[in-house]
Order: structure tokens, then C-alpha cells, then sequence
């Protein structure tokens, strides 16, 4: 497993955010583990998206901006099954070391993990009004 979890942090590059000496352990796993991550996947997370776009039948892009971050905050928090597909493709990512940190404090590192990915995506709703169907 040693040679996964090295490809893992090398392949997910550098820690991204500043690790001060006195940062909480939530906020070392974040900025060293989970912000990595969801830049890399970020294409990912718009493909799924512009897919769950697609099947949930709403007219995205006749929404306004204001109800277009609505869909993209209330899609994430409330459908419990497309949620643990995206907390998924983030875990998938975890070496054994940070999912066993992980596992300590999921409930905390959860809502991290989700609100940055939500951030992430209202950030970039102008790519869902391009073509969402694939």
C-alpha cells in the first residue's frame, strides 16, 4: 500500500492553502489533503454535475444566477445519493493514513469537504449553461 499512498500524494501535488503551527488538525487535513484533491477532480465534478443537470429535467439555464447557486447548494445537501457519489470520488483519492485520520472526525471533514465543493462549483456555474447533456 506504501507505493499507492506515494503516487497518491505525488500525483495530487502540493499542499494548497497556507499549514500554520497553529492550524487545527481539520485545517491541515483540508489544506493538505481535501483541496488537492477537488482540484484535480475538479473536471470530474463538472462532467457529474452537467450529468445531474441533465437527468434532473430543470431548465438550468433559464434560471437566474441567484437560483442556478440555489440548484447547485440545495442539489449537494439534499440528494444524500448524489452527495456520497462526490464524497466517493473525493475518499477514493485518500491515502490509508488520511482516511484513518479521516474516519476520526468524518462528520467535521464532511461538511468541509462539501461546502469547498460547493464554493467550487458556484464558482464555475457559467460552464453549466454551456452544453449539459453529453
Amino acid at each position: 500500500m506504501e507505493a499507492r499512498d506515494q503516487f497518491l500524494t505525488d500525483f495530487r501535488g502540493p499542499t494548497l492553502g497556507s499549514i500554520q503551527p497553529n492550524s487545527s488538525a481539520d485545517e491541515i487535513f483540508q489544506n493538505a489533503t481535501l483541496r488537492p484533491i477537488l482540484k484535480l477532480q475538479n473536471n470530474l465534478f463538472i462532467a457529474v454535475f452537467k450529468n445531474y443537470i441533465a437527468k434532473s429535467k430543470v431548465e438550468f439555464a433559464q434560471l437566474s444566477v441567484e437560483k442556478k447557486l440555489q440548484f447547485i447548494e440545495h442539489s449537494i445537501q439534499r440528494d444524500i445519493k448524489f452527495r456520497n457519489a462526490l464524497k466517493g470520488m473525493v475518499i477514493a483519492l485518500f491515502t490509508e493514513a488520511e482516511f484513518e485520520s479521516y474516519i476520526k472526525n468524518s462528520s467535521a471533514l464532511n461538511k468541509r469537504m462539501m461546502g469547498m465543493l460547493i464554493e467550487r462549483l458556484k464558482n464555475q456555474v457559467q460552464l453549466f449553461d454551456l452544453q449539459t447533456a453529453f
